[in-house]
């Protein structure tokens, strides 16, 4: 039996990173491939029999939070800072309006309970940045919009899983509105800050360690997340809030081999992510899908034309953002693999009418996902909030030589980067700084004074450890503004030493 589920989930995985390519190509997010993957599977097709809702529920959390991680330690503080505040009240504010407004509407529409109709408008109240991933790499958007999606889709699960958990369980006959607004106050505050305490002590830690594997570092990295998640819940706060916050402080540390745990991260992302998707395909029932037809149109539509904008604009309001911008933050919020996620709460607490709440939710995810995917490029030209490509910034990856006290830069010349043309005399590096080899079409050759930077260079830098941060700083600033760059006033900060996330 090993051997066979080994085959198989060996078969699903390879198959589900191979259509990647064709589902970018589509436009649309890869998790509808996914679950489809899970539906073949399933009772319906190969007639795998899975409904362990408490399983499926463990295991999405821990899905879940190798995502976040990843979500975080890819995100540049020095992007999403401006947008901050704006994401913040989108995941508390703009949640408080789309679950109220949706709630009511099911309640109105639908003629259900409160607690049922509360429960599937908190289950549907979360954005997921990866369901909108597709067809986001394939257009440039406006940097403000974009870190807006980012950081509020990993601000509020937070907040959402609070309300989830707090509606599918016995305190909904005893927690006050009082009561509700304390208890979110704590758990989002207590996560913040053993995030923010967990990613800090690591920063220092991870930085200094001389481990005797490359490899070893991004599963210290990834540790840190999973400790800063199992922290919090310990302490009865937010998990999900102190994983993303922990990576979010990590990612934008400057730690060694940090492309390679971001590489690492995406990598086991991507597994977590196929995981996840196959496996509530399997929870789903075909069979029962078309019995809950109308709850997911009126909740996708009511979530769609009215929740989503209207709490978009609410809490847009302050910052005076255009318009336009608002309505685009509205279609792209796309609900993702999340809900469903969160659809296995009840169902593991057995609450009643739980098995409605997943299928509608499950229908949901899956038709305006279909929907909308595919015409946010349309969306986004319409509005006019597309932008024209920018360069790429300049990664440097480090390695400790911890024997030397020195560290090792290395550097890839991206295109559009004024380190072209540049001769490496005219890089004025620091003292203790200097180009070692450079690797050009394949072939390496150590550089003297006279040789020429050309795109597509990679570069291997040795500098002394007290030198290392003037020389990264030297090394980005003539990357953006040329030999000149210090006339111009660049200095080459990337936001990272300086600008470390509150």
């Amino acid at each position: 039996m090993l051997d066979v589920a080994l085959l198989a989930g060996s078969v699903v995985v390879l198959v589900a990173v191979v259509a990647v390519r064709l589902t970018t190509r589509m436009g649309l997010p890869s998790l509808l491939l996914y679950l489809a993957i899970g539906m073949a599977l399933g009772e319906s097709g190969l007639g795998v029999q899975f409904s362990d809702a408490e399983t499926a529920h463990a295991l999405g959390f821990a899905a879940l939070v190798v995502i976040l991680a990843e979500g975080g330690l890819t995100t540049r503080w020095s992007v999403i800072r401006p947008v901050v505040p704006l994401a913040a009240v989108l995941s508390t504010v703009g949640v408080a309006v789309s679950v109220t407004v949706t709630a009511f509407l099911a309640h109105l529409v639908l003629d259900i309970t409160w607690r049922t109709a509360l429960l599937l408008g908190a289950v549907v109240s979360s954005t997921d940045a990866a369901a909108v991933f597709a067809p986001l790499r394939r257009l440039s958007l406006r940097p403000r919009l974009v870190a807006t999606l980012e950081a509020e889709s990993g601000f509020n699960d937070a907040p959402v899983v609070i309300l989830v958990t707090l509606f599918a369980s016995d305190a909904w006959n005893t927690t006050s509105p009082l009561g509700l607004v304390l208890l979110l106050v704590y758990e989002l505050a207590v996560g913040a800050a053993t995030g923010l305490v967990v990613g800090r002590a690591g920063r220092e830690v991870v930085a200094r360690l001389a481990l005797p594997a490359a490899g070893l570092y991004p599963l210290a990295v990834l540790g840190l997340t999973v400790l800063a998640y199992a922290g919090a819940s310990i302490a009865h706060a937010s998990g999900f809030l102190a994983v993303y916050v922990a990576a979010l402080v990590l990612g934008n540390a400057r730690l060694p081999h940090h492309r390679a745990t971001l590489g690492f991260a995406e990598g086991f992302a991507w597994l977590a992510q196929i995981g996840l998707f196959v496996m509530l395909g399997l929870l789903a029932s075909p069979s029962r899908l078309p019995g809950t037809t109308v709850e997911a149109l009126v909740l996708g539509l009511g979530l769609l034309l009215l929740g989503r904008p209207l709490s978009v604009h609410v809490s847009a309001l302050p910052f005076r953002v255009p318009l336009r911008e608002q309505m685009f933050l509205a279609w792209a919020g796309l609900r993702g693999a999340v809900p469903i996620v969160w659809a296995t709460i009840p169902l593991a607490e057995d609450v009643h009418g739980a098995r409605s709440v997943f299928d509608a939710t499950f229908l949901l995810v899956v038709v305006f996902t279909a929907v909308q995917g595919p015409t946010i490029p349309l969306v986004a030209r319409l509005l006019g909030v597309a932008a024209p490509a920018e360069p790429h910034e300049l990664a440097v990856e480090s390695a400790p030589l911890e024997d030397l006290r020195a560290d090792l830069l290395q550097l890839s010349v991206p295109p559009g980067s004024r380190l072209q043309g540049v001769y490496l005399s005219e890089l004025r590096l620091p003292r203790g700084a200097a180009v070692t080899l450079v690797v050009r079409a394949g072939e390496s050759f150590v550089p003297d004074r006279d040789t020429r930077i050309d795109s597509g260079d990679e570069l291997l830098v040795v500098t002394t450890a007290s030198a290392r941060d003037a020389t990264e700083r030297r090394l980005r600033a003539v990357s953006r503004r040329g030999k000149l760059a210090r006339w111009f006033g660049e200095t080459g900060d990337d936001g990272r030493d300086d600008e470390h996330p509150p």
